[in-house]
């Protein structure tokens, strides 16, 4: 098979790429290590920047977006049961849309066949070759039978643990990493939010979040160490933990019922550099990771996309090589950024097992200058609503 821009993984990222370049007439074939009821299982955060619903409404597939979409103006911080409200959009003119990143691959899956866009499902022993050439080309196996893609281009959007970033060499690729010394325990329920912004929790007992997916399914989340089990977690347990760290205005509005989906997920925080080897382009979590703090994993793999898209439409139909060249420091200008916003969410409302009292003070000072200063709530609101491109 050939094409002119082969995209490994059918995450967001490779899809909505593969989506805009075949909208400007260009070929595209995704390949994709895990079946396609597998990626349509993933469930993952839903808080859209205007960076996603932007390209989502420029690849015309927001239908559903628009419809069933939540239009969030603010968020609020809780420090020990003290409600903080920061008006994100009082700040910002801007909003944020909860939408879930399961529901944008739904539609960006069923709409490929009628736009062109292939995707070979369940590619095992996908391997990138000769990728500082001007002949890279991906092989793979699928249906117990060997497969080739020759392309002038590949893009590596298979997510962290995935083979593209690895082929780049060792004497190229600088990656910089920060382990959390915890993980969420994330709960799926049928069952209304508690509030009707998203809110994080400071409590003595450690981290919580709620969320919601739709006025009637909610998204919670709670602090545990790396050594917890899920089955050690019961659902009534779970809501009992849930509503102290919420403390007790909003903790007395949380509706319980059984959990749908249950899982725990380590954080970190990790940039690979550069995102460019001669021919091979990486985006979205193949090139770098941030705590689900802030909600910008799939927001900072559509600002990539968005650079991206830009530059190859620039190469393909112009000759333009600027964009791509310039692909990789200005693609890392923005998600340094955004690092940095996710890891100062993180060390504010977690418990770190190494901090003291003194450390806990600095977090209760933080978060009392945010309360009572404009300035830190303009701040805080232009992080969450997305940088500029």
């Amino acid at each position: 098979m050939k094409t002119q821009v082969a995209i490994i993984g059918a995450g967001p990222a490779g899809l909505m790429l593969g989506h805009g370049l075949r909208q400007a007439g260009i070929d595209a074939v995704i390949v994709e290590r895990t079946s396609k009821a597998r990626v349509l299982q993933r469930i993952r955060a839903g808080v859209l920047e205007r960076t996603t619903t932007d390209l989502l409404t420029r690849l015309g597939l927001d239908h559903r977006l628009k419809v069933e979409g939540l239009l969030h103006t603010g968020l609020t911080l809780v420090n020990d049961g003290h409600v903080i409200d920061v008006e994100v959009t009082k700040h910002t003119g801007r909003h944020v849309t909860v939408y879930g990143q399961t529901e944008i691959t739904r539609d960006l899956i069923e709409a490929a066949p009628e736009r062109g866009l292939a995707i070979i499902w369940e590619a095992a022993e996908v391997a990138l070759h000769d990728v500082d050439s001007t002949a890279p080309f991906v092989t793979f196996a699928a249906n117990g039978a060997p497969g080739r893609i020759d392309a002038q281009v590949i893009v590596g959007c298979d997510g962290f643990h995935g083979a593209a970033r690895q082929a780049i060499p060792n004497t190229v690729r600088r990656e910089f990493e920060r382990a959390y010394p915890f993980g969420w325990l994330g709960v799926l329920a049928d069952v209304p939010p508690c509030h009707p912004e998203v809110v994080y929790a400071s409590h003595e007992r450690g981290f919580a979040l709620a969320s919601m997916r739709s006025p009637t399914r909610s998204r919670y989340y709670i602090q545990v160490g790396l050594d917890e089990k899920i089955e050690d977690w019961s659902d009534y347990r779970f809501w009992d933990e849930l509503r102290l760290r919420l403390g007790p205005e909003l903790g007395a509005k949380v509706i319980t019922g059984p959990s749908i989906e249950k899982s725990i997920a380590p954080l970190r925080s990790f940039v690979s550099e550069p995102m460019r080897h001669g021919n091979l382009f990486l985006a979205g979590d193949a090139a770098h990771i941030v705590p689900p703090t802030g909600a910008k994993g799939l927001n900072l793999a559509s600002s990539d996309v968005t650079y991206l898209l830009e530059a190859l439409i620039d190469w393909f139909t112009c000759g333009d090589a600027a964009g791509i060249n310039g692909y990789s420091d200005r693609a890392l200008r923005r998600i340094w950024k955004t690092e940095r916003f996710s890891w100062y969410l993180t060390k504010l409302m977690h418990r770190f097992p190494e901090d003291g009292a003194f450390e806990r003070r600095m977090q209760n000072a933080e978060l009392d200058y945010i309360e009572h200063s404009e300035a830190a709530q303009a701040m805080i609101a232009e992080n969450y609503v997305g940088l500029p491109l």
